[in-house]
């Protein structure tokens, strides 16, 4: 019996020698065994489109767009189904749809060129037909790098990128295009040096800048991404994109005044346009001016009804209760078979808050299901190869590696690690801790997890990381010290110690350790179902792929304890525990415990730290704006009934 790949093989040669009854009865027989099946799906929509069974082919569609909103392909033939149809609006939206997608779709580009011109739009149609002339141009490798890249093929992408670009090693648009791969594999570093010198190439080169600013953005280096900002603006100033750019930019570096400029700027032009109005919501919401934010937010809800972002934002404010007709709004949106992923996910989460505040309890567990099975099935995310991971650093990281490089390390007392898991309560602790005179709160410093990422290297195809640890000498250890605070200075207002919360780090307190020996190193530790739990709810911008998914969310959690065990262990009195629960109990003992621990005076602000101004870009940022509460203790257990899995997962460790 065929396989499915021989089936959508057999299929797709098929429907190229113009056999469409063949072809559907292959894509058929896929169907009967896997109903959902999105290729096969694809292939009986077009089979079925020229054998003129229109209302076949209009329910595959519909059934492949529920599955996958956002693949370019399916819209296209959307496009050319209602051509067939006689609906050319129909068709130019669903090929305009198609392009936003999957930018390399050239028919698509092709047949809006030619829809624009006879509807009399022809600088629109001109500037359709010049994507149709660029995608002409480019080799065929590269096109095909960009089609893989738009459907999700990321692997056979990089591979085809890579091959081209050791013939062709000064082509830019390959340069950006692999640059793009790595973004979407979280290969940072190198994504930015290969944008980093394509823009060396062509300086000119408006998309090139454009993503390497988002890199650098990505990799925190904020003062040289406003720089790039800076120069697209300075060559046309009245531009709306390059205006909103410099506005997003000018926020990172905290100059708030020039983003608000901006922002408004682009508003005076565009009054409804809903991605100004959502950032500068957030902007709003980072310095504490809530009420404005909630305005900002709900305008963009206004100009686009099915923004999920705003509406997400709203839910994740934590302190902002949904009105029913809000609520009616967003269920509605979400029944859409059309909504594009992200505002199906930010609607889920959304609506998932909106009913556990009106304490629908099992409808509200629904849309978060729904939000993390979406979310899940968009990641790359192993449970067993982070518990592998986990796992090899308490085999690489022995007492005696750090009785062998005693001694070793940059001697700077200055950082202080908050580490353990997201939702656990570091940022109430961060914000605790920056109240003091003699301590800065920074951000979610990715600078530990790059330099792990370039220790790992490859020596066999496996990495060679943490077992490197043992090879590298007291110079390079101290040079990597060095290096990190001197990459973090950026970030600091000039107090003598500042805080990294990259919850992460708990993951390589052992490279800490060797790198930075008189760094302060804080766990911050909530109760394991309400940790993981407030997890499994929260949306994260990126990263913390294991909390999609109770069992995943579970482990990681374990695994997590298992590992600080070890750190205990190896490196007696290195971790200051603090227990979440214990903060809410008895705030002025933890904090004295606290600052005792870091080594500076106890003092009153720390208490009052719901007055402190200062940016709080986390989840938790309303939250830390108000005295010390306990609304989010217990808060799993409404939904008891659903969370087997969860339990399950932690073992021994949900107590």
């Amino acid at each position: 019996m065929a396989t499915r790949e021989e089936q959508l093989k057999a299929a797709q040669s098929a429907l190229q020698a113009s056999d469409f009854g063949k072809g559907l009865a292959l894509a058929d027989a896929v169907l009967a065994e896997q109903p959902g099946d999105p290729e096969a799906l694809y292939m009986a929509a077009v089979a079925n489109r020229y054998l003129g069974k229109h209302h076949d082919a209009a329910q595959q569609l519909r059934a492949l767009h529920q599955a996958m909103p956002e693949y370019g392909r399916a819209w296209q033939e959307e496009g050319h189904l209602a051509l067939v149809q006689g609906d050319k609006q129909k068709a130019l939206d669903c090929f305009a749809r198609a392009t936003r997608f999957n930018p390399a779709l050239a028919a698509s580009w092709r047949e809006q060129a030619k829809l624009l011109s006879e509807a009399g739009r022809l600088a629109e149609g001109s500037a359709a037909k010049s994507q149709l002339d660029r995608l002409a141009a480019l080799p065929r490798e590269l096109l095909a790098v960009t089609n893989h890249l738009h459907e999700g093929r990321l692997l056979k992408a990089e591979e085809i990128c890579r091959h081209f670009l050791r013939s062709n090693p000064k082509n830019v648009e390959g340069m950006r295009l692999l640059a793009k791969i790595g973004i979407e594999l979280g290969i940072l570093d190198d994504a930015e040096f290969l944008l980093e010198s394509a823009v060396a190439f062509e300086p000119d080169n408006i998309q090139l800048r454009l993503d390497y600013t988002d890199v650098l953005r990505r990799r925190q280096k904020f003062d040289k991404a406003r720089e790039q900002a800076e120069k697209l603006h300075l060559g046309d100033p009245d531009n709306p994109l390059f205006q909103s750019q410099l506005a997003i930019e000018s926020m990172q570096t905290g100059d708030y005044e020039r983003a608000f400029e901006l922002f408004d700027a682009v508003l005076e032009k565009l009054p409804r346009d809903p991605a100004t109005l959502t950032s500068k919501g957030h902007a709003l919401k980072t310095l504490g001016q809530s009420s404005d934010a909630i305005e900002s937010y709900r305008a963009a809800i206004a100009a686009k009804p099915d923004h999920g972002d705003a509406y997400y934002a709203l839910a994740n404010l934590k302190t902002y209760k949904f009105e029913d007709p809000e609520i009616d709004a967003m269920r509605a949106q979400a029944e859409r078979p059309d909504l594009a992923f992200m505002d199906r996910v930010h609607l889920s989460f959304a609506l998932g808050k909106a009913l556990e505040d009106r304490a629908e309890y099992e409808e509200s567990f629904e849309f978060y299901r729904r939000g993390n099975d979406l979310k899940r099935a968009q990641t790359r995310y192993s449970a067993d190869a982070m518990t592998r991971e986990l796992a090899a650093q308490k085999e690489a990281c022995t007492a005696d590696l750090f009785a062998q490089h005693s001694g070793a390390g940059h001697l700077a007392p200055d950082p202080i690690f908050i580490l353990g898991l997201p939702r656990a309560g570091s940022t109430l602790l961060e914000q605790i801790l920056a109240s003091h005179s003699q301590i800065d709160g920074t951000l979610e410093l990715p600078n530990i997890l790059a330099l792990a990422h370039r220790l790992r290297g490859k020596k066999a195809g496996q990495s060679r990381y943490p077992r490197v640890l043992h090879d590298l000498t007291s110079e390079q250890l101290t040079r990597f010290g060095k290096q990190f605070i001197e990459d973090t200075r950026i970030h600091r207002q000039g107090a003598p110690f500042f805080i990294d919360k990259m919850p992460n780090n708990f993951r390589h307190i052992g490279l800490i350790q060797l790198i930075l020996p008189n760094a302060r190193i804080i766990d911050a530790r909530r109760a394991p179902m309400d940790c993981c739990f407030s997890g499994f709810k929260q949306l994260f911008a990126e990263g913390q792929e294991f909390t999609y998914g109770l069992e995943g969310v579970g482990r990681y959690y374990a695994d997590y304890v298992d590992l600080m065990d070890h750190w205990d262990a190896v490196l007696p009195g290195k971790v200051l525990r603090v227990q979440h629960e214990d903060v809410l109990d008895d705030l002025e003992g933890q904090t004295r415990r606290m600052l005792d621990f870091i080594g500076v005076p106890f003092e009153q602000a720390c208490l009052e730290f719901h007055k402190t101004d200062r940016a709080v870009r986390t989840a938790s940022s309303e939250q830390v704006r108000q005295p010390i509460n306990r609304k989010g203790q217990g808060a799993w257990k409404p939904f008891e009934p659903w969370l087997d899995p969860l339990k399950q997962a932690l073992g021994t460790h949900t107590a």
